[in-house]
């Protein structure tokens, strides 16, 4: 697999900027469309800079203080608040009122965290043909519904049917039987991600 770190590292020079999440997704997007890349069933996926990009957007790192530190928050589209996050969307029996953590334990914990997630999507699609941003798409998906393992779209990509798949993200967009509006627009950005060739 390509290193784009150098890639990055060359536009950012040239932009005499950073990227902003929305720069990072259209330059790796740019990238895969460059090199035709579509991974081998042998290949290993792994998580790339859209997908970690994607993540980031929708998780945020909300709830920083004055003081630098982030504090648990509940989940603002439950009845009862649970399950309580903090940091990248992280959740736990470890997080409740009162879980108060640096941006390194954020950033920690999101590391540690996405490495099983990126695992899960693995073995739920199997050998089957997927593509850089199909794969980020599906990982951002799962790290946000826990849910690779049982839903229709991954069945659907598992037997090439990405575009029924890829109108599947619309359908996960309910928390305690309500729409929630950011639930809709992060489903609408990963099945544009997921589509993107």
């Amino acid at each position: 697999m390509l290193d784009r770190k150098p890639i990055f590292d060359e536009v950012r020079q040239l932009l005499g900027r950073g990227f902003t999440a929305a720069d990072v997704i259209a330059l790796d997007a740019a990238i895969d469309r460059g090199l035709g890349e579509e991974l081998p069933a042998a290949a290993v996926p792994t998580l790339g800079a859209s997908g970690r990009a994607l993540i980031h957007k929708w998780e945020g790192c909300a709830r920083r203080r004055a003081d630098g530190l982030f504090e648990a928050y509940p989940d603002p589209g439950s009845r009862d608040g649970k399950p309580w996050t903090i940091g990248w969307g992280s959740t736990g029996t470890d997080i409740g009122p009162g879980t108060v953590w640096t941006q390194a334990q954020c950033d920690a914990r999101f590391e540690s965290e996405i490495e099983r997630y990126v695992r899960q999507v693995r073995t739920a699609i199997g050998d089957a043909a997927t593509t850089p941003n199909q794969f980020n798409a599906l990982v951002s998906f799962h790290y946000n519904t826990g849910a690779i393992a049982k839903a229709t779209l991954t069945r659907l990509h598992r037997e090439g049917r990405f575009a029924e798949a890829a109108a599947q993200f619309g359908k996960w967009i309910y928390n305690d039987g309500k729409v929630l509006e950011g639930l809709k627009r992060r489903r609408e950005d990963e099945a544009k991600l997921y589509a993107l060739t």
